[in-house]
């Protein structure tokens, strides 16, 4: 049987693609889409010296805030109206997610179905309003304290500055979040997902140059980029093996009559993932640590603790390394516990009448569920610890950009398979709607 990767490359041929008129308009969709989401990424906060935050970014680009420039494509250091990106969006999905399987009510809501899910988006919409009139305001006041080398990054402070920034920047960000909703329903691909991917590749480019900058100046060696290189080849490749690796558990569904009819007795099985949680334990992971050692770079006269917590937990340190692969295994079996019930999955198997050879349906079921799933998260921890970890030795020590970290590669690895996936269906089914038109005329011949 052919691999998926076969499949896809004897289905993209032009005289498929060239009749395939739907999914053109979808492509064609996204591309315009992700144009629109680059421009506005040059579209300057009004009021704000650009080059005060690009200083800042230099000055501190090791911290969060040189992650989160990353995440939107270069938009926070030119301090555009895009600025927030889609990262408040992110957060109050997530934030919405663990509380559905927290709460009860929300819990309800979310086996309510499509009415259910239509609420639960409404609600992250109005988190995701709050968390960016947060985070924006926290933006303004940060933007009236920065100081570079030819004065203030705010050309006129005070709350007029205060509240069109905030107005600005949330209203980047809901566009952002309606723009990933259409690229969703009208394009290819996850909306959000592929805005994000967008910004990382965007800067790809530039982080390159600066990498071979390094060997021209003689601060990395040649062997040393060639090494990388293959390193970052092998990361890829990697991700792509365990990424769509699966552990399949058979599932049996007994034979039952029905009149004189006999039904079922079908075999089956259920996929699980390797790495269930994908690239959220690395960002929560980053996101917690680097915030002290963001907090003291921004604060010239902060506490002595602030400073030796900042020291201690810096790239490349013993206690940034231990700490960052603890809570990347401690993320990666937490999301791994909200998107996936044990319980629910095996109640779900018996009410259909299904089962696991040589496994009692119900709780024994569950519980085989839960040892598989805790095998397999493990495995998925180690892999996320061994990628995320190896580029950031090379960060550490070496200089080399963010955008070569584990967490982007993840990122646009993840993304692009996901899109070609989808495209390949697209493909699949149009060959098989024309292969029904056909048959359909021939059988009216």
């Amino acid at each position: 049987m052919a691999s998926a990767a076969e499949q896809l490359a004897a289905n993209l041929n032009l005289g498929v693609l060239s009749k395939a008129t739907e999914l053109k308009k979808r492509i064609w969709f996204t591309l315009g889409a992700l144009i629109v989401y680059r421009v506005g990424t040059y579209i300057p906060v009004p009021g704000v010296d650009a080059s005060v935050m690009a200083e800042m970014l230099r000055s501190h680009g090791g911290g969060i805030l040189g992650m989160f420039d990353m995440f939107t494509g270069g938009a926070l250091g030119r301090m555009t109206v895009f600025a927030l990106n889609i990262m408040p969006y992110i957060s109050a999905s997530i934030i919405v997610q663990l509380m559905s399987a927290a709460v009860p009510s929300m819990e309800a809501l979310k086996k309510e179905g499509e009415q259910g899910r239509k609420k639960l988006n409404q609600y992250t919409r109005y988190l995701t309003v709050l968390i960016a009139m947060f985070q924006s305001y926290g933006i303004a006041v940060g933007l009236e304290s920065m100081r570079g080398a030819f004065g203030g990054a705010v050309l006129d402070p005070g709350w007029f500055f205060r509240i069109s920034c905030m107005i600005t920047l949330v209203g980047g960000t809901m566009f952002l979040m309606w723009l990933g909703e259409q690229i969703t329903a009208r394009g290819i691909g996850n909306g959000t997902s592929l805005i994000i991917m967008s910004g990382i590749v965007a800067g790809l480019p530039s982080a390159l140059v600066n990498l071979l900058e390094l060997g021209r100046t003689g601060a990395l060696s040649p062997f040393f980029i060639l090494l990388f290189l293959v390193i970052a080849i092998g990361t890829i490749a990697a991700i792509v093996y365990v990424e769509r690796a699966q552990r399949r558990i058979p599932v049996q569904y007994p034979k039952r009559q029905v009149g004189n009819r006999m039904f079922g007795g079908d075999s089956t099985h259920m996929p699980l993932k390797i790495n269930t949680s994908g690239v959220i334990p690395p960002i929560f992971a980053s996101s917690i640590l680097l915030i002290p050692a963001t907090l003291a770079g921004l604060t010239t006269d902060g506490p002595s603790w602030l400073q030796f917590i900042s020291a201690q937990l810096a790239h490349g340190q013993p206690l940034y390394m231990a700490m960052y692969a603890a809570m990347i295994v401690f993320f990666a079996y937490f999301y791994t516990a909200v998107v996936f019930n044990p319980e629910e999955t095996a109640d779900n198997l018996k009410k259909y009448g299904g089962f696991v050879p040589g496994i009692r349906p119900g709780s024994a079921t569950a519980a085989y569920f839960d040892k598989v799933l805790t095998r397999l998260t493990t495995v998925g921890g180690i892999y996320l610890v061994v990628i995320c970890l190896l580029p950031e030795i090379l960060i550490s020590e070496y200089g080399v950009p963010f955008y070569f970290g584990g967490t982007s590669i993840l990122i646009v690895v993840s993304v692009t398979m996901d899109t070609v996936t989808q495209i390949q269906s697209h493909l699949l089914a149009h060959q098989y709607e024309g292969l029904i038109r056909k048959a359909r005329v021939k059988g009216r011949r």
